[in-house]
């Protein structure tokens, strides 16, 4: 089922799956800001300091980055996708799951945010709810006659319950025990596995070339106005992405997907 909500002040549309999963995303952005699974768990985090009325850019949930990863480049800093509204595209059900799509284009993106990156484009993002799994699958289309250059990153934030408790397992390196603050990147490989104080979730991607991993720690925390000084410690963020720009020629296309399943 589908349903309009709001989220602060914020039109949201609610997913709603026939075994009681259910997710919660924004226009602005379409930005996930919540995500239960059946047993009524939030598997998300979302900062109770973080403006929820177009203002700025949501602190947690999936904020959607495009066309560019941080300041990896000349243009707004992760991009403009998540400082947008969004239109409501398709739903329905997929193969026993309950989905909802958001479709994003250069027009509609605010004037002073276009101007930075004047490229025609065309966004879409199904959010696929279906049991214990959450898949996000994001599709990038140039709709223009010149080529262009983009990055993207799906940049969750996971609801960890004690960052210094969970570790993330499954990446060349070998296993990450969390304590200091961290902003790394690897290259995607296989499924890693996210264990925390009370959950073990698998994660997957397909498309993306990398996996970053973030939390602030306490100091840094303690600067960001979007974030209460103790919170670093509920959240740990692990996102696909494809941090450096690639091109991609008039007329193609390029999808990500990044699927969260709880096991444990």
């Amino acid at each position: 089922m589908i349903s309009s909500t709001m989220f602060g002040d914020l039109p949201a549309i609610r997913i709603t799956a026939p075994d009681g999963a259910e997710a919660t995303v924004t226009l602005y952005g379409a930005h996930l800001v919540s995500w239960k699974t059946p047993d009524g768990k939030e598997r998300l985090f979302v900062s109770t300091c973080s403006p929820l009325d177009g203002s700025a850019a949501i602190r947690g949930g999936v904020p959607v980055i495009f066309p560019q990863f941080s300041t990896r480049g000349d243009g707004q800093r992760h991009g403009v996708a998540r400082l947008s509204h969004w239109r409501q595209g398709e739903q329905g059900s997929d193969m026993g799951g309950t989905y909802a799509e958001f479709e994003l284009s250069q027009a509609d993106v605010p004037a002073h945010l276009a101007a930075a990156w004047p490229h025609d484009f065309a966004l879409r993002l199904r959010f696929t709810l279906q049991g214990n799994a959450l898949q996000m699958r994001f599709n990038v289309r140039n709709t223009g006659a010149g080529d262009f250059d983009f990055a993207s990153a799906l940049h969750t934030y996971y609801a960890a319950g004690d960052f210094l408790k969970t570790s993330l397992h499954g990446l060349e390196q070998g296993p990450i025990e969390f304590g200091p603050p961290l902003d790394n990147i690897y290259a995607a490989g296989g499924e890693l596995e996210l264990r925390t104080a009370d959950s073990t979730l698998q994660l997957q991607q397909q498309g993306f070339t990398e996996w970053v991993v973030w939390n602030p720690g306490a100091e840094n925390a303690a600067r960001l106005t979007d974030m209460a000084d103790q919170e670093w410690r509920e959240f740990l963020c692990i996102e696909p992405a494809r941090v450096d720009k690639k091109e991609l020629k008039a007329g193609a296309e390029w999808t990500g997907e990044h699927t969260i399943t709880v096991v444990g």
